[in-house]
C-alpha cells in the first residue's frame, strides 16, 4: 500500500533493519540470558501522517504504541484506566470527571489535564482539518465549534487543576469510555506542536509521546523503530525492548520476509497461501469488525444516480469473489454494518437482527439490468467511460479484474482499471475525489453500529462517497438523543436502511483478520478493531 518494491529490494531492506536491531530475542554467549527483545511487525505502508489529530488509519500502529489516552482497551475492546487512574460519571451520564495519574511524556515532563484539553480543541479547530473531528462531536458543542458556530470556551472541556479534567457530553453515549482510548482523543504536546507545526512528527526528538514506546528512528518507506519509553508510568510491565515496524506493501513480499526469518508478525498474507500457512501452523485468524467494499463517487456521473449504483452492486457475484479470488472464510456482505456488533439487547447481533438486504449468494443480473435501463443506460449504452480505481496491491488487482469481468458479462459495461501508489490513491479518493469507483473498506473504531454510520453523514471527513441524504442524517442524529437503547438502535437500523437503498457503498464481504506469526511470539494482543498491541509481547525460549 505505498510504493511498489520488488521482492528482492524489500527483503534487502528488511534484512538490513534486522541486522541493525537484532533478530527476535538476543542472548549473550556467556550467560545465556536475554539481552534484548526485538519484535518486527509489517505495517504495510508509509503512513500519510502519524499525528493523532490527522491520521485516518494509515499510521494507527505507530500512534497506539507512542501515545496513550485517558483510557486504553483490553482484549475485548473494553475501556480500562490509561492516563486516567479513575473517573466519576454524573447520574444523567453527561458529565465525566477524570483523575489523572502521575504520568510523564517521553522527555520526562508531566502529562497534565491541559494537554488533553489542548489536543481535543486542536482536533475540533476547523483550521486543523481533521478527518476524524466528528469523533469529538459527542463532546458538548464539539460540532458547533468545528462548524464555526461556537467558541472554544463553549466546549464541554474544563481543566480543574493539573490532574483533573471535566468533560461534558451532548448526550449520554454508551461507548464513550472506549472512544476516549481512540487515537484522535490522545494527547499531544502544545509546546512541541506549536514550535514545529509542519514537521513535529518527522523526527524522534520532536515526536514526543506519552505511550509505552518512543520513536528511535523513522527510515521513510522502510521502517519505524521504537524503543521502550523509560518514562512511561507502567514501564516495568512493558516487555519488548525494541519494535521495528516495516513497510512492505505486497503480500508475497511480506510472506517471503516472514519465511526468511526477517519478520515476526505480518497481517497481509497472500490469499493464495492461506491454506498452506494454516497447515504450517503460522496462520492466525482473528475476528475483525470490518467491511470490504467499493465506494461510488456520488457527485460524478453516472454514479450520482442511485439506480446505477444499485445496478452495479447487484451485478456482482460475491460468493464467486470470496471463493475464487479471496479464497478465505469471509462472510458475504449484503449490508454495511458487519456481524459481531451487539443490538439493543446485548445478546443479539445488530446484523442478524436486521438481516441481509438482498441474497448475497449470487448475482441478481435481471434486476441489475432493469435498474440500469430505468436509469437510461439499457445494456450499458450511453454510459460515460468508467474507471475502477484501486491501490497498488496484487490482491486488490485480482479483485478488480474479477469485478471488471462480472460487470462486462452481466451489464454489458466495459470498465477501465487504474491503480495508484497508496499515498496518491488516498489523496485521490479522500481529498480531490477525482474518481468514479474506488476500492474501499472500513474497520470499526469502536464496537457499535454508530462507527459505520455517522461517518456517512453529510460533510464528514471519512465520507469518501460525498454521500448526502437528509433523512439519513436525521436518523443518525436522533439515535444520539434517543431515550432508550431500543430506540437508539431502531434509528440506527433505519439509517442503514436508507444507506443501503441509496447504495453509495458496494459491500462485498466482511473481513477476517489473517496474520502470519512466529509461533514463539507470545503475549501480543489483537482486538476486533484490527489493532495489534505489542506492549506485553515476548518470545518463548
Amino acid at each position: 500500500m505505498k510504493k511498489f518494491l520488488s521482492v528482492g529490494l524489500a527483503i534487502l531492506l528488511i534484512m538490513s533493519v534486522a541486522a541493525g536491531c537484532g533478530t527476535g530475542q538476543q542472548y549473550t554467549k556467556d550467560q545465556g540470558k536475554a539481552k534484548e527483545t526485538v519484535i518486527r511487525y509489517n505495517m504495510k505502508s508509509e503512513p500519510q501522517t502519524i499525528d493523532p489529530a490527522l491520521d485516518s488509519g494509515t499510521g494507527t500502529e505507530v500512534i497506539l504504541h507512542n501515545f496513550e489516552g485517558l483510557t486504553k482497551l483490553d482484549k475485548n475492546s473494553k475501556a480500562q484506566p490509561g492516563v486516567a487512574k479513575s473517573w466519576e460519571t454524573s447520574k444523567d451520564g453527561r458529565t465525566i470527571t477524570f483523575h489523572l495519574r502521575d504520568a510523564e511524556w517521553s522527555d520526562g515532563k508531566p502529562v497534565t489535564a491541559e494537554d488533553f484539553a489542548y489536543s481535543w480543541e486542536r482536533v475540533l479547530n476547523p483550521e486543523t482539518a481533521s478527518s476524524y473531528a466528528y469523533q469529538l462531536y459527542f463532546i458538548k458543542n464539539g460540532e458547533n465549534y468545528n462548524m464555526g458556530k461556537a467558541k472554544e470556551e463553549d466546549l464541554g472541556i474544563k481543566v480543574i487543576g493539573d490532574k483533573t479534567l471535566k468533560v461534558t457530553l451532548e448526550n449520554p453515549t454508551p461507548f464513550m469510555m472506549e472512544l476516549f482510548a481512540f487515537m484522535t482523543y490522545m494527547p499531544v504536546r502544545k509546546d512541541i506542536v506549536e514550535a514545529h507545526p509542519e514537521n513535529w512528527t518527522q523526527k524522534p526528538d520532536t515526536y514526543i509521546g506519552n505511550g509505552a514506546f518512543k520513536m528511535a528512528a523513522w527510515n521513510h518507506n522502510d521502517s519505524v523503530v521504537f524503543v521502550k519509553n523509560e518514562n512511561y508510568w507502567d514501564a516495568t510491565n512493558i516487555k519488548p525492548d525494541k519494535l521495528v515496524f516495516t513497510m512492505i506493501t505486497e503480500p508475497t513480499t511480506e510472506l517471503s520476509s516472514f519465511e526468511s526469518g526477517s519478520l515476526d508478525y505480518g497481517d497481509n498474507p497472500p490469499t493464495t497461501d492461506l491454506e498452506r500457512l494454516k497447515k504450517k501452523g503460522v496462520l492466525k485468524e482473528y475476528p475483525l469488525l470490518s467491511t470490504e467494499a467499493y465506494v461510488f463517487n456520488t457527485k460524478k456521473a453516472p454514479f450520482d444516480n442511485p439506480k446505477v449504483r444499485k445496478a452495479f452492486s447487484l451485478a456482482i457475484d460475491r460468493k464467486a469473489l470470496v471463493e475464487q479470488v479471496v479464497k478465505g472464510d469471509e462472510k458475504l456482505a449484503a449490508a454495511w454494518v458487519p456481524y459481531g456488533i451487539p443490538d439493543a439487547d446485548p445478546d443479539k447481533d445488530f446484523r442478524k437482527t436486521r438481516g441481509d438486504y438482498f441474497d448475497p449468494q449470487e448475482a441478481h443480473v435481471e434486476e441489475a439490468r432493469k435498474l440500469l435501463a430505468e436509469a437510461g443506460y439499457a445494456n450499458g449504452k450511453g454510459l460515460p467511460e468508467i474507471t475502477l480505481l484501486y491501490d497498488t496491491n496484487e490482491s486488490h488487482k485480482a479483485m478488480a479484474e474479477a469485478v471488471q469481468e462480472m460487470w462486462k458479462q452481466n451489464l454489458g459495461v466495459r470498465i477501465k482499471l487504474s491503480s495508484q501508489e497508496w499515498q496518491v490513491f488516498m489523496a485521490t479518493r479522500r481529498q480531490t475525489h477525482d474518481y468514479q469507483i474506488a476500492r474501499w473498506g472500513w474497520v470499526s473504531d469502536y464496537i457499535d453500529p454508530m462507527s459505520f454510520l455517522d461517518m456517512m453523514q453529510t460533510g464528514m471527513g471519512n465520507n469518501d462517497a460525498q454521500y448526502s441524504n437528509k433523512q439519513f442524517d436525521e436518523a443518525v442524529r436522533k439515535s444520539k438523543t434517543a431515550a432508550s437503547s431500543g430506540e437508539r438502535m431502531s434509528y440506527l437500523h433505519k439509517a442503514e436502511d436508507i444507506l443501503m437503498d441509496d447504495a453509495p457503498v458496494l459491500s462485498i464481504y466482511f473481513n477476517i483478520n489473517y496474520a502470519i506469526v512466529d509461533p514463539k511470539l507470545q503475549g501480543y494482543m489483537v482486538d476486533p478493531l484490527g489493532d495489534v498491541y505489542f506492549h506485553h509481547a515476548y518470545y518463548k525460549k
